[in-house]
């Protein structure tokens, strides 16, 4: 939710009252808990390698608040809220071990005295994916747009592309360099699972196809998942090669303002 009210709000339990569009659906949330910091900020980003001509504004839900967890709280306002209405003691779910959402869900979880167990899946789980495939998303899209009486098909406005590279959770040293590059000169750092490669797909689209790009704003919706890099440390490390450790023997206390480090 995008509630910009007093910030003595927070963890607090609201009455929910549904956008005039979605009030035909059912069952309609009856109340929600202030978990976020909304609205998140919007700002031009100069991302590298920009077309001249083209804008990108971004929308920072990496600083939802949620310890870092990104746009995962504004669910968890809803779910959490219908939780303690049933009267619940304890909040499982499931997720990757990297999982934004099970780090979101565990400090939200907390925060309302509940218990929290999670499922984190490892790398000896077998699986087939069935979510890559464009008319899964096209698909989904269409429900959503159908659910609030849009009437519109999803193929008429939704262009989607395939930025997904190695695989879910796997990235290219590129896809790395250019997270590292982001953070460097703009100061904005992205998720290498998500926001990472949804970023760096949408540079290489705009060098690859100049025309489509060329006088647009776009804005481009930062989900977070910031600690997201910790699990590629080993990787990223290869690279940062412009840090070091500085070791100070001694120094002379200042007094009054006067003196410094030697």
């Amino acid at each position: 939710m995008e509630d910009s009210g007093s910030p003595f709000q927070f963890l607090t339990k609201k009455p929910y009252e549904p956008p005039s569009w979605a009030s035909h659906h059912y069952p309609i949330p009856s109340h929600t808990f202030s978990l976020g910091h909304f609205p998140t900020p919007i700002h031009k980003w100069n991302v590298p390698n920009l077309l001249k001509k083209t804008e990108v504004w971004v929308k920072r839900d990496d600083l939802s608040g949620m310890q870092l967890s990104g746009n995962e709280v504004r669910k968890l306002e809803f779910l959490l809220a219908d939780a303690v209405a049933q009267g619940a003691d304890c909040i499982v779910t499931i997720g990757v071990l990297q999982s934004n959402h099970c780090r979101a869900t565990a400090v939200a979880a907390k925060y309302l005295n509940l218990d929290c167990y999670l499922i984190l899946l490892t790398k000896d789980v077998h699986a087939f994916s069935v979510c890559d495939h464009p008319d899964y998303f096209y698909e989904h899209i269409q429900g959503l747009h159908d659910g609030i009486n849009a009437g519109v098909s999803s193929r008429d406005i939704v262009n989607i592309e395939n930025a997904r590279g190695l695989g879910y959770a796997m990235n290219t040293i590129d896809e790395l360099t250019f997270v590292k590059q982001v953070a460097e000169t703009t100061g904005v750092i992205l998720d290498p699972v998500y926001s990472g490669k949804a970023a760096y797909g949408m540079i290489e689209d705009m060098g690859e196809n100049p025309r489509k790009w060329e006088g647009r704003k776009v804005l481009f919706i930062h989900t977070s998942g910031l600690l997201g890099v910790y699990d590629k440390a080993e990787k990223i490390a290869s690279f940062l090669a412009k840090w070091r450790k500085m070791k100070i023997h001694e120094s002379v206390p200042r007094q009054q303002g006067i003196g410094k480090m030697v």
